[in-house]
């Protein structure tokens, strides 16, 4: 936004469509039903790959939530917020992009149901926190804990987050290598720097020749 004698002046790129109201939580709500649409189909043990081809004809079969929408070319702004909730979930946890887009999807869909019965948009955000602190509640009951000598839990843990992933084809030796690294830099009470963990590729070989 810029100023010009006191008048500020919306600055837009050539082409852009501005909107309001209603129709902008519509449109905004339908962009980001649209990526959660893009992914649900590869969501759980049925999901099913995507084959993707860009625009110099390489192409790319996961089923993999953020690999999937890393690749499209995405221009809508609430459908970019849906992207950085994969990327977030990505970096923070590693696993479960598609699920958090899913779930971000259809609590929009949600969302649009009430606006239409002309609920306020404030009031449906407090719900939403209301929601997310009740199931954070029965989660953490539900939780279990995990110490780094706890062999069996932490190979089920690993092989579930390989499910889906090109490394699954060698997932018992990845699955022993990764549990035996994090066993080896875990500090005493479990807690765990992955930064102390360095991956190198070296190219040659297969999967099974990973030391």
């Amino acid at each position: 936004m810029a100023q010009l004698g006191g008048t500020p002046i919306l600055i837009l790129r050539e082409g852009s469509e501005r909107t309001r109201g209603r129709d902008a939580q519509s449109r905004n709500i339908l962009a980001a039903k649209t990526i959660a649409a893009a992914v649900k189909s590869t969501l759980g043990p049925k999901g099913m790959d995507k084959m993707l081809v860009d625009s110099m004809g390489d192409v790319v079969i996961t089923n993999d939530g953020a690999t999937i929408l890393k690749e499209m070319d995405i221009e809508h702004p609430a459908a970019k917020m849906m992207v950085e909730i994969a990327k977030t979930q990505d970096d923070e946890v590693g696993d479960g992009t598609t699920s958090a887009v899913v779930i971000a999807g259809e609590l929009l869909k949600r969302a649009e149901d009430l606006l239409e019965q002309e609920v306020h948009p404030t009031l449906i955000v407090t719900g939403y926190r209301l929601a997310a602190e009740k199931a954070h509640e029965i989660l953490k009951g539900l939780t279990k804990d995990v110490t780094p000598d706890d062999t069996e839990t932490l190979k089920k843990i690993a092989m579930t987050s390989m499910t889906g992933k090109g490394a699954e084809v060698a997932r018992e030796l990845l699955t022993n290598l990764a549990v035996e690294s994090v066993r080896a830099i875990a500090e005493k009470g479990g807690k765990i720097d992955i930064d102390h963990i360095k991956l190198e590729k070296k190219t040659g070989g297969s999967k099974d020749d990973t030391v």
